[in-house]
């Protein structure tokens, strides 16, 4: 998988502070990432369709 690297022309809060995590509901492991200082500010997908950080590379 090819990471999309485009540029985000939305502006950042200074102040986000933004974490992740592996969800295992027994059926299929979700990877999540949340801006935690945001109500409802995540996403999440597949670990499978995650691009590891040697692809990132």
């Amino acid at each position: 998988m090819t990471p999309d690297t485009t540029a985000v022309s939305a502006p950042v809060a200074e102040d986000a502070e933004v974490m992740s995590s592996v969800d295992d509901d027994g059926r299929v492991e979700r990877l999540v990432i949340a801006d935690i200082t945001r109500d409802n500010e995540w996403l999440s997908m597949p670990v499978a369709d995650a691009a590891s950080l040697p692809e990132w590379r």
